[in-house]
């Protein structure tokens, strides 16, 4: 049976991502000075203003109003032909202590104080589910339509910043939709390109350069609202928990980069072609909850093995996950444009397939 799945990218430029990149370079600029910062930083910004907000304790310290200067004026909101200026704009910081009591649990799990395990097993900083998933549609293991609106949008970004377009604006986004034959990707069906332009941009310019390009109205922008954008472009499910802003003790991060990490070693070792692994956690407490593996009768493998294997080759705890992909750096603004997976950078940790071997060896 053939059918249609379509996902969505957007450019550095979009409201969203502007507030998500401002949160993540709060985050990365506390980490450089101390990686044991608790950081829950969120943003918002509208025209002529942006507005950070959060819990943080740390040793550090971040000058938030030039960090925010610093990311508006990079992407590109900047000058006098632009409406939101990062040299002018309003800066706002409303910015607190982490709650003592979600402190103590997150500093001392429930395994330290009910078990007598060692004094620094970190418990997850928060409740919920979390999802990984990989597939072998590309190279990079991801679905073909997030895929290639990543690259698309990438693309976007590359010909405004080098001046190929000179008309283009920073804000922009891509949708591809792909056809399925079954399982397999057969098809491209529709490609659609957005951006923002320059007002003296002529109809005829544009349809030269796109078949579809429109000029978008101002917006607002608040973190964490582009979370499918992020992940799998709605091809896998998704927990509800956003990442920007949030240091590696965040299970809503960290667990859904070491679900990420644990799904495409799966798929690489050619267990299945298909693996989504849901994580659960509590508060303060320091092993997940539950593992789940869905294969989507692609594993050439029963579920409860690929569990097992799950269980001895990874420690899914907060520290354990910590330590495993190297989160306490400060890496997190480059995770924030294009995907928080399916990236080649070595600072991916989450990216790397070096269990494959392990993972083939116990078979």
């Amino acid at each position: 049976m053939r059918k249609l799945f379509t996902s969505e990218s957007v450019t550095e430029g979009h409201p969203d991502k502007l507030c998500d990149q401002v949160a993540d370079a709060v985050l990365d600029a506390l980490l450089a000075q101390d990686p044991y910062s608790r950081v829950a930083c969120e943003c918002a910004a509208t025209t002529g203003m942006v507005l950070v907000m959060g819990e943080i304790t740390t040793n550090g310290y971040a000058d938030i109003p030039s960090i925010v200067r610093n990311v508006v004026k990079d992407i590109g909101y900047c000058g006098p032909t632009s409406s939101f200026d990062g040299n002018t704009c309003a800066v706002l910081t409303a910015i607190d202590e982490q709650s003592p009591d979600i402190s103590m649990g997150v500093s001392k799990a429930y395994e330290a104080k009910e078990e007598g395990l060692a004094e620094h097993v970190t418990g997850a900083g928060d409740q919920g589910m979390m999802f990984g998933f990989a597939c072998n549609e590309t190279e990079d293991y991801m679905p073909m339509s997030i895929y290639l609106a990543h690259k698309l949008t990438a693309k976007l970004t590359e010909i405004r910043k080098n001046g190929v377009l000179k008309y283009l604006r920073p804000d922009g986004k891509s949708q591809v939709t792909v056809e399925y034959d079954g399982d397999k990707p057969v098809r491209i069906d529709t490609v659609v390109i957005s951006t923002q332009h320059s007002e003296d941009a002529s109809l005829e310019t544009i349809r030269n350069d796109e078949d579809l390009l429109w000029k978008f109205c101002g917006d607002s922008g608040v973190t964490g609202r582009k979370i499918i954008v992020d992940t799998y472009g709605g091809f896998s499910r998704h927990g509800g928990g956003a990442f920007s802003g949030k240091d590696p003790t965040k299970v809503d991060r960290s667990a859904s980069y070491a679900a990420r990490y644990v799904a495409k070693n799966i798929v690489a070792a050619g267990l299945a072609d298909k693996c989504e692994i849901q994580l659960s956690y509590a508060i303060g407490v320091a092993k997940p909850i539950s593992v789940r593996v869905d294969t989507f009768g692609t594993g050439k493998v029963s579920e409860d093995i690929i569990v097992s294997i799950v269980d001895k080759l990874f420690d899914l705890t907060p520290d354990g996950i910590i330590k495993m992909l190297d989160l306490r750096r400060p890496i997190y603004r480059k995770t924030v444009n294009y995907g928080h997976f399916g990236r080649n950078d070595e600072d991916f940790t989450w990216e790397r397939l070096d269990k494959v071997d392990a993972i083939k060896a116990i078979f």
